[in-house]
């Protein structure tokens, strides 16, 4: 049996979706023999080419059992209709996807250092400058007037959309000490002060982890600014007293002398401390005059010294802002890395192959050895964006080294921040995504991942998947979905279905100093977008599924022992993995040949099958290579009482390839007929004299050449044999998948096999093949081939990997959830 067909069999209860398939409309079979295999006959009038499955294996799904599915109504409604009403449909879906194409086209455009939200907080800070000429007026009035335009009803400032105690209360009190230092708006800061008095409680309620940035040290220095000019504060509020103790606590944790002598995060919240050295410090202020690109932070520092490239920096933020200014900023990194991260995560990503390039050619620019932070040029790293812009930059065939997360090691544990001992959920998760795409080799990747893994897992156990930097829609989701299905096994189609239902668009919420939003990273129209796509492309897939089915009609699969189940698996395996509308025809490759591969193993694996019987097949399909009409003359004109077992499985082999062959003539004005039957001879000798433990040799390499065939791309003879990726790529893809299919269809669990902790099949040697395919698809030499030749192996070492790490019911939810649940 193939080695998917074995994954897919032992994966796949044969019964588990045998009541409730989506029916479609077929045309009855051309004949109903009675069949028999090369020289022997059968009383059944079906072939047993492929045996029963034991249910055993799977009685734990049966007993639990799945919910019936009621495909009539989750099937998508554009297979209904009137043919006028789907054709309005369907302009209308078009229009509506180029609308959002076209819109997000433009915001990738104009793209620069960060798109954000205002902070009232920083924009509070900026306004306390004094005029720089002495005349005792604001340097910034527009900063003053923001503040004066944008309270919000009721008397606070801060994040209108959610409401947090923690936000409201720290740019209230803010905005209160900026107006009243300048003796303007009373009554806006009589409004101010009462918010926070009625609701200075709440913060004892809120989640830590929700807590603004500093927020223990920041807020207790303006509490002193405000007593200062004579605002009224109660003292004895126990909530005070604690913050009061969290502030004292950390900043006996504050080693001034190390802040003073390397850039450290503390740069980052200046304004909230005293007794620091401005000579040293300014030696430690960044290019573009900022102190870690905070504006609140380069306002305090300015007041303190009076310097130029401070007041450089906070005029050219008020002037870009109109006013008000972000928590931070630049923030073009950040901006660039996750856009797109959002986009492909989404499945919309081929829509903007030109802007995603330029936004990764951006992040390269500007990499460092050190790792990154949110802005260029940063002389502070983080291990969030360090690990987000290396995986980008590795997946889009980029040199980067490993080497720069030993930056953030240290006696085994990975921190967010050099020098510090702390983690965030989606730091980790960051880290823990980037370590899955080691090469062999890079140790350093490893004990990310491991470290990465066991954190999130521990957290997810306690229900602690709660993160200090973002307040998001379903982080426990995205957290459980990396940790459940591992790059290895996570095909593109299942990873948007999930993620737009975790994405929460513009309702996502970033924390920094305050609460800030990232619109170009978080937005509604990335999310309809994806909704509309993920839609039309599901319509295509399930009239597709119909086809398949007729196809299985037509050749009578059903006598040859294929059940409708495993047809449903197949196709799924292929549709989630080439998912786009217009690649049906490499869909429909995989799905058939897969299948096919299915019936011939288990004819030739099957007991009563006589070496001299293989042999007879094989010359049967060497002979008729160039009889196009196999099908009709040997099979049509025969008694239907007397057909071959192997004469129909071979009318069903030839009427696929000569399918596959025609539509690729079609399409591309090139005839594949004589590669694809070389490549099917080719594995069929292999199969024919294959031995136990080595049954699924070229099994993935056929699967490979007929998807790449279907559409046209091949490569010269001489390239075939003589290119070393091109070879090394057959070795590695087939290997993986043959190591794969046997583990499980022996279920050799022994040590160093079964992973028991993450409970996966797979042993050391598979995941050194597997990197090692990575490193191949994903680097660019300059004799490189095509990409999309390279990406077909690690699609179909992925799809293997998928099945045997994946348990029956979670398949069934998956198939259920990806082909045939609508997107709302």
């Amino acid at each position: 049996m193939s080695s998917l067909s074995t994954l897919l069999l032992l994966r796949f209860p044969l019964a588990a979706l045998s009541s409730s398939l989506p029916s479609c409309t077929q045309d009855p079979p051309p004949f109903s023999p009675r069949v028999r295999t090369f020289g022997n006959k059968y009383k059944s009038p079906r072939c047993p080419a492929v045996p029963k499955r034991h249910t055993q294996e799977f009685r734990e799904v049966f007993q639990n059992g799945l919910p019936v599915i009621k495909w009539h109504e989750i099937v998508d409604d554009e297979l209904e209709g009137d043919d006028a009403i789907k054709a309005h449909r369907k302009e209308t879906i078009s229009n509506e996807i180029k609308e959002h194409v076209d819109s997000i086209r433009v915001m990738l455009g104009s793209m620069e250092d960060g798109e954000t939200s205002i902070s009232a907080y920083d924009t509070a800070w900026v306004s306390l400058v004094e005029d720089v000429h002495g005349s005792g007026t604001p340097q910034f009035p527009s900063s003053l007037q923001w503040i004066a335009n944008h309270q919000l009803p009721d008397g606070s400032w801060g994040f209108s959309k959610i409401f947090s105690a923690h936000d409201r209360i720290i740019n209230t009190l803010a905005c209160v000490v900026a107006l009243k230092s300048w003796n303007i708006h009373p009554r806006k800061c009589e409004r101010g002060m009462s918010f926070i008095k009625e609701n200075l409680c709440k913060l004892g309620d809120e989640s830590i982890e929700h807590m603004p940035i500093g927020f223990e040290v920041a807020f207790p220095s303006l509490l002193e600014i405000a007593r200062s000019i004579d605002i009224e504060f109660p003292d004895d509020s126990h909530v005070l007293q604690d913050i009061y103790a969290k502030r004292n606590l950390k900043l006996t944790r504050i080693p001034k002398d190390i802040m003073h002598t390397v850039p450290t995060t503390l740069l980052h919240s200046l304004e909230g401390m005293s007794g620091l050295n401005w000579e040293k410090l300014l030696r430690l202020q960044f290019s573009d005059g900022s102190f870690l690109f905070s504006p609140s932070s380069t306002a305090f520092a300015f007041m303190q010294t009076k310097d130029e490239n401070c007041l450089s920096y906070l005029t050219k933020i008020v002037e870009r802002f109109n006013g008000g200014v972000p928590t931070a900023y630049p923030l073009d990194m950040f901006e660039h890395m996750w856009v797109v991260d959002r986009l492909q995560r989404l499945g919309i990503a081929r829509y903007f192959h030109t802007e995603i390039k330029e936004c990764v050619h951006y992040i390269h620019r500007y990499w460092i050895e050190e790792g990154i932070c949110w802005a260029r040029n940063s002389r502070v790293q983080d291990i969030d964006d360090t690990a987000m812009g290396f995986r980008l930059l590795r997946l889009h065939g980029h040199e980067v080294s490993p080497d720069v997360f030993e930056h953030f090691e240290k006696d085994g544990e990975f921190v967010c921040f050099r020098g510090q001992s702390s983690q965030a959920v989606t730091g980790m998760y960051n880290l823990y995504r980037a370590s899955q795409l080691a090469f062999p080799g890079e140790r350093i990747l490893e004990d990310a991942k491991n470290f990465s893994f066991n954190f999130l897992r521990e957290k997810q156990a306690n229900n602690e998947l709660v993160d200090k930097w973002i307040i998001t829609k379903d982080l426990p989701g995205e957290v459980g979905y990396a940790l459940d299905v591992p790059w290895n096994a996570s095909l593109p189609r299942l990873e948007a279905r999930f993620y737009i239902e975790q994405y929460g668009g513009a309702d996502d919420v970033w924390i920094g100093k305050t609460l800030y939003r990232m619109p170009y990273v978080n937005n509604d129209i990335y999310l309809e977008l994806a909704k509309l796509d993920y839609n039309k492309c599901q319509t295509q897939h399930q009239l597709e599924w119909n086809t398949i089915q007729e196809w299985y009609t037509k050749f009578s699969l059903g006598d040859l022992g294929i059940t409708r189940n495993a047809l449903l698996l197949s196709y799924f395996v292929a549709a989630t993995n080439i998912f786009e509308p217009e690649r049906s025809k490499e869909r429909l490759a995989w799905a058939k040949t897969a299948i096919l591969m299915e019936v011939v193993t288990s004819y030739f694996d099957k007991e009563g099958t006589s070496k001299e019987m293989k042999i007879a097949f094989l010359h049967e399909f060497k002979n008729n290579i160039n009889t196009r009409d196999y099908v009709f003359n040997k099979i049509g004109r025969s008694d239907p009482n007397n057909i071959e077992c192997g004469e129909l499985l071979l009318g069903a082999l030839f009427g696929a390839l000569n399918d596959l062959s025609f539509d690729a003539l079609l399409v591309n004005c090139r005839d594949i007929r004589h590669h694809l039957y070389y490549v099917w001879e080719t594995w069929l000798h292999i199969t024919l004299h294959s031995i136990e433990g080595d049954k699924h040799h070229g099994e993935a390499a056929l699967l490979v050449h007929t998807i790449n065939l279907s559409v046209g791309r091949w490569l010269s003879d001489d390239i075939l044999v003589t290119h070393p990726h091109y070879q090394r790529l057959f070795e590695l893809v087939d290997s993986v998948c043959n190591q794969i299919a046997y583990l499980q269809k022996n279920k050799v669990y022994d040590s160093g096999i079964y992973d028991t902790i993450k409970n996966r099949v797979t042993t050391p040697l598979i995941e050194l093949y597997m990197q090692e395919l990575a490193q191949l698809v994903l680097k660019k030499p300059l004799d490189d081939i095509d990409a999309n030749i390279k990406q077909t192996f690690l699609g179909v070492a992925k799809s293997f990997y998928y099945i045997a790490n994946c348990n029956s019911k979670t398949i069934n939810f998956h198939i259920t959830k990806v082909l045939f649940e609508r997107v709302n």
